[in-house]
């Protein structure tokens, strides 16, 4: 399937590297990569997701997620021209319309590891990631990240930073421990099921690549502990595709 035409058009975040940046565009990329499902990208500058999608017919998010109206990924799947908005509802449609080769979608051991991520190290990723963003993006996008980033945690991109140092360090013990976790199954393979990918993987390995994106120093400290790297190099050949 691979070199046969598009099946999907994926909308994605625009930087000034022409490359895919986004975790979350990332765990779909991966999975139509893995799943060798022939796509085209179109990438869009913030402040045009709103409108582009709403104007191809899309429904906004419901206001109660806290999520902005419209987001990527956005996936048009050419043969049954069917739009969806969102990893979670994307990546079932991928797994149910090209079930083969198969991407568990979410495991005992997966979920546990998802959910410390989210909860343990995650916001010092995040803290450390989204300020830097600003410096991969057009001068359009950058006031618009701006304004609402800004808008949102009543700081500056670069007040945000202060004490960087101190919260990595005060996360150290639980990166490592979920770092551990991630390799429970390392007799059976790189990744967190074993031998093959889960939709897990791909969720730690699109978060590091999108950080690798913004800030090499910044990614460098995300895969210094065990597991972390291990994934992520598992990954590296569902990669390639970046554009």
């Amino acid at each position: 399937m691979a070199n046969s035409e598009p099946q999907i058009i994926l909308y994605d975040l625009a930087c000034t590297k022409d490359v895919c940046f986004s975790p979350v565009v990332w765990r779909i990329r991966l999975l139509l990569n893995y799943k060798q499902i022939p796509y085209k990208t179109v990438f869009l500058e913030m402040p045009d997701i709103e409108p582009t999608l709403k104007g191809l017919g899309l429904p906004p998010h419901d206001p109660a997620s806290g999520n902005f109206n419209y987001t990527v990924p956005t996936i048009h799947h050419l043969p049954t021209n069917k739009y969806i908005m969102d990893s979670k509802p994307i990546s079932e449609f991928l797994e149910s319309t090209y079930p083969e080769p198969s991407v568990p979608l979410t495991s005992e051991l997966g979920t546990e590891i998802e959910a410390k991520v989210r909860s343990l190290v995650a916001p010092t990723f995040y803290r450390s990631a989204m300020p830097r963003e600003v410096h991969i993006l057009s001068p359009r996008a950058q006031e618009y990240f701006r304004r609402t980033r800004e808008g949102r945690f009543g700081k500056t991109l670069e007040e945000l930073l202060a004490g960087e140092e101190e919260r990595w360090q005060a996360v150290d013990a639980d990166r490592r421990a979920v770092g551990e976790l991630m390799r429970k199954n390392r007799a059976l393979g790189p990744f967190i099921l074993g031998a093959r990918p889960s939709y897990s993987d791909f969720f730690i390995a699109g978060s590091l690549q999108s950080v690798k994106v913004i800030d090499e120093g910044v990614f460098q400290r995300s895969v210094e502990c065990p597991g972390y790297k291990d994934i992520y190099e598992a990954c590296l050949p569902y990669m390639e595709k970046k554009d």
